[in-house]
């Protein structure tokens, strides 16, 4: 299943054998102190910048089951934090039936915020405010 919407990837979390908990990195793209000259026209022309972890969220099973889609996220995203801009989503599997122990989201999700903070995102997939997959290039 390509995903292409934020949608797309809740269709695809309930369709899994197994009960999946969605780990979402909201944040915001900001260009560093130390740029040089290039990378702030860059940034300036909608390319490039740091990505700032703003707040993260795990959403489980049943709560994937309630959502009623991105835009009912991103209001709920926009009450704890409206400046975010992007949000990068991952995803963890349970087993036996079983959604994932909280102790195990939890650390999954720090591990998550400090790839995001050291600029590693691969395997995540990124979304903007309107929930469409965006394709980032490493720089």
């Amino acid at each position: 299943m390509d995903i292409e919407h934020f949608d797309d990837l809740l269709r695809a979390a309930r369709a899994q054998p197994q009960p999946q908990c969605l780990l979402l990195v909201f944040v915001q793209v900001e260009l560093p102190e130390d740029s040089s000259e290039a990378e702030r026209a860059d940034f300036e022309a909608g390319q490039g910048g740091a990505l700032v972890p703003l707040m993260c969220v795990d959403l489980a099973p049943d709560r994937i089951a309630l959502l009623t889609g991105f835009e009912q996220l991103r209001a709920e995203a926009d009450g704890r934090s409206a400046g975010w801009q992007m949000v990068l989503a991952g995803a963890m599997g349970g087993q036996a039936g079983r959604a994932p122990e909280d102790a195990a989201v939890g650390a999954a999700l720090d591990r998550l915020v400090q790839r995001v903070q050291a600029g590693d995102i691969e395997g995540l997939i990124p979304f903007n405010r309107a929930g469409e997959a965006l394709a980032l290039r490493a720089p």
